[in-house]
């Protein structure tokens, strides 16, 4: 019987260990819970078989080993990732309160979540502090998304403008408009044919095509990265005409330009009372 079993796994359902009294165990088949109560029923079994060790009062799961381990895995993982990503950004605000401008709004977003006692002891705050750092990053989260409203709310008025005079256009012009479409048509489709690679990450790349006004919602790094992107390549990834991929590179250079003058203004407020001291 002790060489046979050397041939199969046997795990015991997780539980707290009991020295004493002993209870009886029942013995299934991890994979369908079949019960094993016959010692010739081993000879039948592949190498590695694994087995649950049911207490008196346990039933088996209905799920496998492997797939409950495989499960708890991942949900660790998981959570392990996501507690380390707003701990390296607490860290970032320990080191520069200034990093709020930087951060994407999916950053501000995940420390904005994480409970008022975790954040207050990774900073070594207050928890009253750190109610007052997450309604501040809030704040800047609300202003952007305001911003984007309103870029929105302009884009529409200008499309709307657009529309109005080529009305016009087309009612002054019957003849030469039909051929003025036709030109848009095709120098449109040929700027979509091609495809080319690029170093932004497909998370990026859809911010950039899907979102209004993108380079709000990205953080500095990411703006870097398109701005050094050739206009060309830009467009091919993007599916868009160069003209719009170079107004997309702009917008992102004003925003980035902007975050780096708030940074260094609120730099030059924190050194100005040690000058004068």
């Amino acid at each position: 019987m002790a060489a046979r079993l050397k041939r199969c796994v046997v795990r015991r359902r997780d539980g707290p260990e009991q020295h004493g009294a002993r209870e009886p165990i029942t013995l299934v088949l991890a994979e369908d819970g079949t019960i094993v109560d016959d010692e010739d029923y081993f000879l039948c079994l592949p190498s590695n078989t694994k087995f649950v060790a049911l207490a008196k009062d346990e039933k088996w799961s209905g799920k496998s080993l492997d797939s409950g381990t495989s499960w708890l895995s991942k949900s660790l993982d998981e959570v392990d990732s996501a507690a380390e990503k707003w701990k390296q950004l607490a860290r970032q605000l320990k080191d520069d309160l200034s990093n709020i401008i930087l951060m994407s709004e999916e950053d501000l977003q995940v420390l904005i979540d994480v409970p008022r006692s975790d954040l207050a002891e990774e900073l070594a705050q207050s928890e009253t502090k750190i109610q007052v750092l997450q309604d501040t990053l809030q704040q800047v989260l609300d202003r952007r998304e305001e911003e984007r409203q309103s870029r929105q709310l302009l884009e529409l008025y200008l499309e709307a403008l657009k529309t109005e005079d080529s009305i016009l256009s087309k009612v002054t012009e019957p003849q030469a408009a039909p051929r003025k479409e036709m030109d848009v048509v095709d120098t449109g489709t040929s700027s979509t044919d091609t495809s080319a690679t690029t170093a932004l990450s497909n998370q990026v790349l859809a911010a950039l095509k899907e979102k209004t006004a993108p380079e709000l919602c990205l953080d500095s790094q990411d703006l870097e990265l398109v701005l050094k992107e050739d206009a060309a390549v830009l467009a091919s990834a993007l599916g868009w005409d160069k003209q719009k991929a170079g107004a997309l590179q702009g917008a992102c250079e004003q925003e980035l330009s902007k975050r780096l003058q708030q940074v260094q203004a609120l730099h030059s407020l924190r050194s100005t009372p040690e000058k004068s001291n």
